[in-house]
Protein backbone atom coordinates (compact mmCIF):
# COMPACT_ATOMS: atom_id res chain seq x y z
CA UNK A 1 0.00 0.00 0.00
CA UNK A 2 0.89 3.40 -0.91
CA UNK A 3 0.29 6.67 0.15
CA UNK A 4 0.72 9.06 -3.18
CA UNK A 5 0.31 12.11 -4.93
CA UNK A 6 -3.35 12.27 -6.89
CA UNK A 7 -3.14 12.94 -10.71
CA UNK A 8 -6.20 13.21 -13.01
CA UNK A 9 -6.26 9.52 -13.74
CA UNK A 10 -7.45 9.01 -10.22
CA UNK A 11 -10.73 10.71 -10.29
CA UNK A 12 -12.56 8.02 -10.49
CA UNK A 13 -10.87 5.86 -8.27
CA UNK A 14 -11.58 8.73 -5.63
CA UNK A 15 -15.03 9.01 -6.78
CA UNK A 16 -16.13 5.35 -5.96
CA UNK A 17 -14.48 5.75 -2.70
CA UNK A 18 -16.15 8.92 -2.40
CA UNK A 19 -19.38 7.46 -3.03
CA UNK A 20 -19.23 3.91 -1.45
CA UNK A 21 -18.13 5.42 1.76
CA UNK A 22 -20.38 8.55 2.12
CA UNK A 23 -23.02 5.26 1.60
CA UNK A 24 -21.53 3.23 4.20
CA UNK A 25 -19.96 6.15 6.59
CA UNK A 26 -23.40 8.22 6.84
CA UNK A 27 -26.27 5.42 6.58
CA UNK A 28 -28.43 6.32 9.28
CA UNK A 29 -27.34 10.16 9.57
CA UNK A 30 -28.16 11.21 5.74
CA UNK A 31 -31.33 10.88 4.21
CA UNK A 32 -31.09 7.57 2.09
CA UNK A 33 -32.59 9.13 -0.81
CA UNK A 34 -29.50 11.17 -0.92
CA UNK A 35 -26.78 8.35 -0.76
CA UNK A 36 -28.72 6.33 -3.22
CA UNK A 37 -28.37 9.32 -5.58
CA UNK A 38 -24.68 9.67 -5.59
CA UNK A 39 -23.23 8.73 -8.35
CA UNK A 40 -19.65 7.76 -9.35
CA UNK A 41 -19.70 9.55 -13.01
CA UNK A 42 -20.80 12.69 -11.07
CA UNK A 43 -18.27 12.66 -8.50
CA UNK A 44 -15.61 11.29 -11.10
CA UNK A 45 -16.18 14.54 -12.66
CA UNK A 46 -15.94 16.49 -9.65
CA UNK A 47 -12.69 15.02 -8.87
CA UNK A 48 -11.31 15.94 -12.36
CA UNK A 49 -12.04 19.61 -11.57
CA UNK A 50 -10.37 19.21 -7.99
CA UNK A 51 -7.40 17.60 -9.45
CA UNK A 52 -7.11 20.10 -11.80
CA UNK A 53 -7.06 22.88 -9.28
CA UNK A 54 -3.59 23.07 -8.65
CA UNK A 55 -3.63 24.66 -5.08
CA UNK A 56 -5.69 21.63 -4.06
CA UNK A 57 -3.80 19.36 -1.76
CA UNK A 58 -4.80 16.05 -2.58
CA UNK A 59 -3.86 12.47 -1.50
CA UNK A 60 -4.98 8.91 -2.41
CA UNK A 61 -3.77 5.37 -0.79
CA UNK A 62 -3.23 2.66 -3.54
CA UNK A 63 -3.42 -0.90 -2.71
CA UNK A 64 -2.20 -3.47 -6.18
CA UNK A 65 -3.49 -0.32 -8.26
CA UNK A 66 -6.82 0.34 -6.89
CA UNK A 67 -7.48 3.47 -4.95
CA UNK A 68 -8.61 2.44 -1.21
CA UNK A 69 -9.14 6.09 -0.04
CA UNK A 70 -7.86 9.44 -0.22
CA UNK A 71 -7.25 12.75 1.84
CA UNK A 72 -8.14 16.84 0.91
CA UNK A 73 -6.92 19.71 2.30
CA UNK A 74 -6.58 23.45 1.65
CA UNK A 75 -7.71 26.56 3.29
CA UNK A 76 -11.35 27.06 3.37
CA UNK A 77 -13.19 29.90 1.76
CA UNK A 78 -14.45 30.42 5.30
CA UNK A 79 -11.31 30.00 7.28
CA UNK A 80 -10.08 33.42 7.53
CA UNK A 81 -7.23 32.87 10.28
CA UNK A 82 -3.97 33.63 9.33
CA UNK A 83 -1.79 30.51 9.71
CA UNK A 84 -4.63 28.05 9.87
CA UNK A 85 -5.37 25.90 7.22
CA UNK A 86 -8.15 23.04 6.84
CA UNK A 87 -8.39 19.06 6.66
CA UNK A 88 -11.28 19.21 3.76
CA UNK A 89 -12.20 15.21 3.93
CA UNK A 90 -10.78 11.93 4.78
CA UNK A 91 -12.16 8.78 2.99
CA UNK A 92 -11.30 5.20 2.85
CA UNK A 93 -13.48 2.00 1.99
CA UNK A 94 -15.16 0.52 4.57
CA UNK A 95 -13.23 -2.76 4.68
CA UNK A 96 -9.74 -0.55 4.75
CA UNK A 97 -11.10 1.17 8.02
CA UNK A 98 -9.00 0.64 11.30
CA UNK A 99 -6.16 -0.72 9.04
CA UNK A 100 -3.87 2.66 9.76
CA UNK A 101 -4.46 3.50 6.12
CA UNK A 102 -6.27 7.00 7.87
CA UNK A 103 -3.34 7.36 10.01
CA UNK A 104 -0.50 7.25 6.77
CA UNK A 105 -2.91 9.59 4.94
CA UNK A 106 -3.56 12.19 7.75
CA UNK A 107 0.44 12.38 8.17
CA UNK A 108 0.96 13.01 5.27
CA UNK A 109 -1.32 15.91 4.57
CA UNK A 110 0.02 17.05 7.74
CA UNK A 111 3.31 17.17 6.73
CA UNK A 112 2.47 19.09 3.53
CA UNK A 113 0.51 21.55 6.09
CA UNK A 114 3.81 21.82 7.77
CA UNK A 115 5.82 22.57 4.72
CA UNK A 116 3.08 25.01 4.03
CA UNK A 117 4.06 26.77 7.41
CA UNK A 118 0.77 25.90 8.55
CA UNK A 119 0.33 25.15 12.68
CA UNK A 120 -3.28 25.65 13.23
CA UNK A 121 -5.80 23.08 11.23
CA UNK A 122 -9.10 22.64 11.40
CA UNK A 123 -11.73 19.79 10.38
CA UNK A 124 -15.47 19.40 9.90
CA UNK A 125 -17.16 16.28 10.98
CA UNK A 126 -20.78 15.19 11.11
CA UNK A 127 -21.37 14.78 15.29
CA UNK A 128 -23.41 11.37 14.49
CA UNK A 129 -20.47 10.48 12.30
CA UNK A 130 -18.52 7.67 14.76
CA UNK A 131 -15.16 8.07 12.76
CA UNK A 132 -14.85 11.49 14.40
CA UNK A 133 -13.14 9.84 17.19
CA UNK A 134 -9.79 9.12 14.91
CA UNK A 135 -9.57 13.07 14.99
CA UNK A 136 -9.89 13.34 18.59
CA UNK A 137 -7.52 10.11 19.13
CA UNK A 138 -4.96 12.17 17.05
CA UNK A 139 -5.41 15.38 19.33
CA UNK A 140 -7.90 17.78 17.51
CA UNK A 141 -9.71 19.14 20.57
CA UNK A 142 -13.31 19.74 20.14
CA UNK A 143 -13.53 23.95 18.86
CA UNK A 144 -18.09 24.00 18.42
CA UNK A 145 -20.79 22.59 17.03
CA UNK A 146 -22.97 24.05 13.92
CA UNK A 147 -25.70 22.58 11.79
CA UNK A 148 -25.96 22.43 8.13
CA UNK A 149 -28.56 21.14 5.85
CA UNK A 150 -28.18 18.03 4.05
CA UNK A 151 -30.99 16.99 1.92
CA UNK A 152 -33.40 18.78 3.80
CA UNK A 153 -32.29 17.07 7.02
CA UNK A 154 -30.80 19.76 9.61
CA UNK A 155 -27.62 17.94 11.01
CA UNK A 156 -24.69 18.90 13.63
CA UNK A 157 -21.39 19.51 12.51
CA UNK A 158 -18.43 19.62 14.64
CA UNK A 159 -15.27 21.74 14.46
CA UNK A 160 -12.34 20.05 15.87
CA UNK A 161 -8.57 21.79 15.42
CA UNK A 162 -5.37 20.48 15.55
CA UNK A 163 -3.01 23.38 17.36
CA UNK A 164 -0.12 21.95 16.50
CA UNK A 165 0.96 19.85 13.25
CA UNK A 166 3.95 18.50 14.22
CA UNK A 167 2.85 16.84 17.80
CA UNK A 168 0.03 15.19 14.98
CA UNK A 169 2.63 14.30 12.76
CA UNK A 170 4.96 12.41 15.81
CA UNK A 171 1.60 10.63 16.75
CA UNK A 172 0.54 9.27 13.61
CA UNK A 173 3.85 8.22 12.27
Amino acid sequence: MIIRKANISDASGIAKVHVDSWRTTYKGIIPQSFLDGLSYEQRTKLWENNISDKPSMIFVAENEGEIIGFVTGGKRNTNEEAGASDLTSIYLLEEWQGKRVGKKLLNQIMNVFLEQGYQKIYVEVLAANKTRQFYQYYGAEYVKTVQLNIAGKILDEEIYVWNNVEKVIQQSK
